[in-house]
């Protein structure tokens, strides 16, 4: 029988499989439902730096005391905060306590303002690595693109002084130069980085004049996006790699394995399928490793990754003429 263990930030996984940061991982209930279901191992839904900020000032633009006392304000602020946070550690101590596969936090963060001090307590509460989700979107044109690639660097390296856990990057393929800016925050210290985040995509009611979300989940399309550069990027980094967004069905994950990941996460085939998926998804990759006769999957992780393919060209072409030339 084939072998599915994989090791993923220096953590032995069962398989390769792990639930990401989403609704599907809010709570000890599910996330217990998410291990029965066979699950390599799970990441927290983050905890927001804006959310955290905007319930600190909400609290206090909301309470009268802060007029009657000004020192009222801190007081208020430093209880929402920790409120926020505690709620947050909770629920990785909980699940630490009833579920055996590795239980990652999160943290979605734009600064490496004082939030990098809670990675400290994310790690003293149990959690076996953290992962950044880290987006600035380049929407200032009078910001150059460096100083907005140098913001993911100083969270990184604030983060990295306060944890020995192990750490991961959740980016997106919104870089001036993705993959050197890749290679030059693999060399911080990070022991992940997952390609690609999805983000709110907005759109707009043209009868009610309001900004909607669209594209919640993703399509098993959108695959080809992160495919691309895990191969690219697997066997030039100096960290592992997960693969994101687009990896709906068993065929997803081998390919992206066979690119170069050494774990992938999965979010909207289980919103849509349930956690059901899950084991189809593993006896999918079980059948295809042992049809090939792979015993282990390091025994063909990174085989088609650009170091490795036969015609890695492939993975640069981004012009569809030469493909379709003599297509009637």
């Amino acid at each position: 029988m084939a072998d599915l263990r994989t090791n993923y930030l220096g953590i032995e996984l069962k398989n390769p499989i792990i639930v990401g940061s989403s609704g599907l991982t809010n709570s000890v209930e599910k996330i217990v439902e998410i291990e029965k279901a066979g699950a390599g191992a799970v990441v927290l839904k983050s905890l927001f730096e804006e959310q955290i900020r905007f319930q600190i000032h909400k609290s206090v633009s909301q309470s009268d005391s802060v007029f009657l006392y000004p020192e009222a304000e801190d007081y208020i602020s430093n209880y929402t905060r920790e409120n926020e946070v505690s709620d947050y550690l909770d629920l990785i101590r909980n699940c630490k306590a009833k579920v055996s596969i590795p239980v990652m936090a999160s943290i979605n963060c734009v600064s490496s303002t004082e939030w990098t001090s809670f990675a400290r307590r994310i790690q003293d509460a149990g959690a076996d690595a953290l992962e950044l989700n880290i987006f600035i979107l380049p929407s200032d044109p009078k910001r150059n693109p460096e100083e907005n690639e140098q913001v993911y660097f100083d969270i990184v390296m604030e983060v990295l002084k306060e944890v020995t856990i192990p750490v991961s990057i959740k980016i997106s393929y919104y870089f001036s130069g993705l993959a050197k800016t890749a290679l030059r925050l693999s060399w911080t210290g990070i022991k992940g980085m997952v390609l690609f985040n999805r983000f709110f995509s907005p759109d707009i009611d043209i009868d009610k004049f309001e900004v909607t979300a669209t594209n919640v989940f993703s399509t098993q399309e959108e695959l080809a996006i992160s495919l691309r550069w895990v191969a690219m990027l697997s066997a030039r980094v100096h960290c592992d790699i997960a693969a994101s967004t687009g990896i709906h069905d068993g065929n997803g994950v081998v390919k992206q394995l066979l690119a170069g990941a050494k774990a992938v996460q999965v979010a909207s085939t289980v919103y849509k399928n349930g956690t059901a998926i899950i084991p189809k998804m593993i006896g999918f990759l079980e059948q295809w490793m042992d049809k090939h006769q792979f015993k282990t999957t390091a025994d063909f992780i990174g085989k088609m990754s650009f170091k490795e393919s036969q015609n890695p060209a492939a993975y640069e072409r981004v012009q569809f003429m030469k493909h379709f030339a003599g297509i009637e």
